[in-house]
């Protein structure tokens, strides 16, 4: 039996990580309408910016839990506060796409991580798959 295979060449994909002190999320939540949409006006030019590389713009996240071995749960003593999902062709691309990301002027204590997803990397897979290049 002959199997077809193709190679599949896509970009990377980098899952965003933003992480704020209680502070930032707190001074953020007591803003008047008219200074949220003011803070959200770098986000739209950095989501302008980057186009077809952000994958997903993501979300806000709070309430985490950390769930423990036991079955129990506590909560979470990290300060995520949300995430994207980029893609580039390595972490060299991802992170010129995050030069002067506006969280990172937010306030003290703002950070940003990413991460490669290891299983976006380009592998062999059956031709029945879309976005097929002849291997």
């Amino acid at each position: 039996m002959f199997i077809s295979f193709f190679l599949i060449t896509f970009m990377k994909k980098f899952i965003v990580i933003y992480y704020a002190p209680t502070s930032a999320v707190e001074e953020m939540a007591n803003a008047s309408p008219e200074d949220m949409k003011k803070g959200m006006e770098p986000w739209m030019a950095w989501i302008g910016k980057c186009g077809d590389a952000l994958v997903d713009i993501g979300s806000p996240l709070g309430n985490g839990v950390k769930l423990l071995k036991d079955g129990g749960s506590t909560p979470s003593d990290s300060n995520v506060t949300g995430y994207s999902i980029l893609q580039a062709e390595d972490m060299e691309g991802a992170k010129a796409l995050l030069q002067d990301h506006p969280h990172l002027t937010w306030g003290e204590g703002c950070e940003i991580e990413v991460h490669e997803s290891l299983l976006s990397r380009p592998h062999l897979i059956p031709f029945t798959k879309a976005k097929k290049e002849r291997f």
